[in-house]
């Protein structure tokens, strides 16, 4: 993920030794806490009963850029150790590509020499990566006042109702502000696990406080970088801002968000526009719906190819699968959201300081 001043790197393989990230352009004399990186990766496994058997404590081991729990301002070097790997199966299915994984396309692209273990590089587990820049990112982000909020919009065919800014970043509830849809939720998820099969959903996210002025037109649009970083999240399939696709079905005069001034400050009365207009962010809360895909990775039986033979065969999966990633990418989004805007941020800083 390559912003203009912040920018990390993921590195690791499923089943190798370890995943981590290297970030770059951090400012020193940020306060760092091992623990409450933890908690965030903690938040990572999501809900046990639909998350995989894969148990690991994924401890963060900082091997640079942190000096007595300050940052430094030279690059962050972050590993988490893969503790519980079993490969065996993996050898088995090295030529006969998972429905739906990148198995395939990885083989073509890489000659052959990719590690297929666990999805190797292609794995969820890399996500870990994310969230870890994530944490950093909101580091940034609370000297500012500004929060970043994910929760569930919908499992499968259960949704959300709508629910306001407010009640997003006080409800108690890790998962999703709705207990009467989140109930329904689980049973959505516990029907696809139940069945040996898995189910997809929409995460929605939120920043708030979130100064005017980050981003411009073209190369400097921040919703356009949101919108990349969302994508390069595994099984991410659509993002769309403020009303989305709702747009398509409307007319100019149901949608524009007419200005108004309150407490002195310019805002828009309703906000449609999701946060940003112009690539430019309005102070308005940034509104972000991200849809992801069902885990290819499920018990029934599915069709797929023998590369070696270059014959059409069935294959059973067998191995420690989730049948919901959703709750657990709750981290995900917000970690690449979190770095987008901080980012953006410190450009207009150096903005500031300049005209000012």
């Amino acid at each position: 993920m390559k912003g203009k001043l912040l920018s990390f790197t993921l590195f690791g393989e499923s089943h190798g030794r370890a995943v981590g990230v290297l970030i770059e352009g951090m400012p020193p004399g940020i306060k760092i806490s091992v623990d409450e990186m933890k908690k965030e990766l903690e938040r990572r496994k999501g809900i046990a009963r639909f998350s995989t058997k894969r148990r690991e404590p994924d401890e963060p081991i900082i091997l640079s850029g942190v000096f007595r729990d300050y940052t430094t301002g030279t690059p962050i070097a972050v590993i988490v150790e893969n503790k519980d790997v079993d490969s065996s199966y993996y050898e088995e299915i090295k030529n006969t590509p998972r429905p739906g994984h990148a198995d395939y396309p990885a083989r073509i692209k890489y000659f052959g020499y990719n590690d297929y273990r666990g999805g190797g590089y292609f794995s969820g587990r890399l996500t870990i990566g994310i969230v870890i820049a994530g944490y950093f990112a909101k580091k940034i982000l609370e000297r500012y006042g500004i929060k970043v909020r994910a929760y569930l919009k919908r499992i499968g065919k259960v949704e959300a109702r709508e629910i306001s800014i407010e009640e997003v970043f006080s409800s108690r509830n890790p998962y999703c502000p709705d207990e009467e849809a989140f109930e329904k939720m689980i049973e959505e998820m516990e029907e696809a696990r139940k069945k040996g099969d898995s189910v997809g959903g929409v995460v929605e996210v939120v920043a708030i406080n979130v100064p005017p002025g980050l981003g411009g037109p073209h190369d400097e649009d921040i919703e356009a970088d949101l919108a990349s970083a969302f994508f390069r999240i595994p099984a991410v399939k659509g993002v769309e801002f403020g009303l989305g696709f709702k747009f398509a079905e409307k007319r100019g005069s149901e949608v524009n968000d007419p200005f108004v001034i309150r407490d002195g400050k310019v805002v828009t009365e309703t906000n449609n526009h999701g946060g940003v207009l112009g690539g430019i962010t309005t102070g308005m809360p940034i509104v972000a719906r991200v849809a992801f895909k069902p885990t290819p990775s499920i018990y029934l039986p599915q069709r797929t190819v023998d590369l070696e033979r270059m014959e059409e065969i069935e294959i059973k999966l067998r191995g420690r699968f989730d049948s919901c990633i959703v709750p657990k990418a709750l981290p995900v989004v917000e970690g690449m959201m979190a770095f987008v805007i901080a980012d953006h941020l410190l450009r207009r800083k150096a903005w500031e300081d300049f005209v000012g």
